[in-house]
């Protein structure tokens, strides 16, 4: 079995595009084996003034996969890479 890679979304509350995408990859997280980590961009001054209202943004090792709406291609070929 392949090795869990770790994601990173960037979310905030009460976002609906963060909503759609949570739940996009909670349906992929078996098919595509990742680790989905939440962070609130809220919790953070730094993180606000990186992300601001540029949320939902899926990361990888420090490398954006997508933003606003999940993008099964982009994702895909993040995965085939780092493995």
């Amino acid at each position: 079995m392949r090795d869990s890679a770790e994601l990173i979304l960037y979310v905030r509350k009460d976002c609906h595009l963060c909503s759609e995408m949570i739940f996009d990859l909670n349906k992929l997280q078996a098919k595509f084996c990742f680790y989905l980590k939440l962070v609130d961009v809220d919790s953070s001054s730094n993180l606000i003034e990186k992300y601001g209202e540029f949320v939902p943004v899926l990361m990888g090792k420090n490398e954006e996969i997508c933003h606003f709406h999940l993008d099964l291609k982009a994702l895909d070929a993040y995965l085939v890479k780092i493995r």
